[in-house]
């Protein structure tokens, strides 16, 4: 073969080379996630920044977005693929059961990381008897407190609350007219530290109700529909990340961390003790089959009475119809190797 022959052979070698990158990153789906500024979904930055979700074929990019109104609306409309939150968020108003979404998967259960701070003179719950308490009412910190209210003989109706978003409120602690605060890490540990001079602690937290305050991953459930496969890619990276972390805590952590803006130390105290990451193991049992639901159904149940006594959610809304466990079935202990 000439030496010409050659240069064309590799010329078009170099070609083909070029067209099938070319195609490969055009058959790339793209995968839009909003969630809120919380620690627990860390799993979804580290499966993009080790490549996961790009050899599963996905271009997965997240936005902090705190409002449930503008997932609701972006899952409803196609501007997003992935929301992001709590069970028991995912029951509250705006919400109705004609509502587009559905929870096919957790990535993570709050056990610390979700919670009340307040300063020095409220000792317990019934200090907070007419005090001022800011929170945002759709975050788990809100339900707790109502649960230890109702412990207490008391009411929302017994405090002043002020709306206030639950990344925002650390600033708003400032007012020592605000007695306490609800929100998450790592504001949580954040407020405790750099209000310590008023004696700030935590009051409630998740640690005092292990199982409720899951997270759980939302989509449209005709896009579900239209493209399984999709999603299955979605969790298989995300159950991926999660077992990396079990293995190599350390460096998932050093990965996560610059993306809530934290140091390593920082994003690792803003997890020990205070979330668990959900295994494909644990998510497939919190969801069970459907034949037999899982655990995360009573769950669901028991949180969607309490959102509608406290006027939290407009509808009841039916655990069958708000899971969708079908990708998370199709994911094999090999899909994660």
């Amino acid at each position: 073969m000439s030496s010409h022959a050659k240069l064309k052979r590799g010329g078009l070698f170099a070609l083909g080379l070029a067209l099938f990158a070319s195609v490969a990153h055009a058959e790339e789906k793209t995968v839009r996630v909003i969630c809120n500024n919380w620690s627990g979904f860390a799993p979804v930055f580290v499966a993009s920044d080790l490549g996961y979700f790009k050899k599963l074929g996905l271009n997965v990019s997240v936005k902090f977005d705190d409002e449930q109104s503008d997932a609701l609306a972006g899952i409803a409309h196609g501007d997003i693929e992935v929301d992001m939150r709590t069970v028991d968020d995912y029951q509250r108003r705006p919400r109705g059961p004609s509502t587009p979404g559905v929870m096919i998967g957790t990535i993570d259960e709050s056990t610390g990381g979700d919670g009340i701070v307040a300063d020095g003179s409220i000792k317990q719950v019934s200090d907070l008897k007419g005090k001022v308490v800011a929170m945002q009412t759709d975050i788990p910190a809100y339900l707790l407190l109502q649960l230890e209210l109702t412990k207490a003989g008391l009411s929302y109706k017994d405090l002043k609350i002020k709306q206030t978003a639950g990344s925002d409120a650390l600033s708003v602690f400032s007012d020592p007219g605000v007695a306490a605060i609800g929100t998450f890490q790592p504001f949580m540990n954040k407020a405790v530290t750099l209000d310590a001079k008023r004696g700030a602690h935590i009051l409630v937290s998740s640690t005092n109700y292990p199982g409720t305050i899951v997270d759980a991953i939302i989509v449209n459930q005709s896009k579900l529909k239209a493209d399984p496969a999709m999603y299955k890619s979605f969790l298989t990276g995300v159950y991926k990340a999660i077992a990396y972390y079990n293995a190599n805590p350390t460096d998932f952590i050093h990965r996560a961390a610059p993306h809530f803006n934290l140091s390593d130390k920082e994003f690792k105290d803003s997890i020990d003790g205070s979330l668990t990451y959900t295994s494909l193991k644990t998510a497939r049992a919190y969801f069970g089959s459907t034949a037999k639901p899982g655990s995360l159904y009573g769950t669901f149940d028991t949180l969607m009475k309490l959102n509608l006594s406290n006027g939290a959610s407009d509808h009841t809304l039916s655990a069958a119809a708000s899971f969708d466990g079908s990708a998370l079935e199709s994911i094999s202990d090999a899909d994660l190797k």
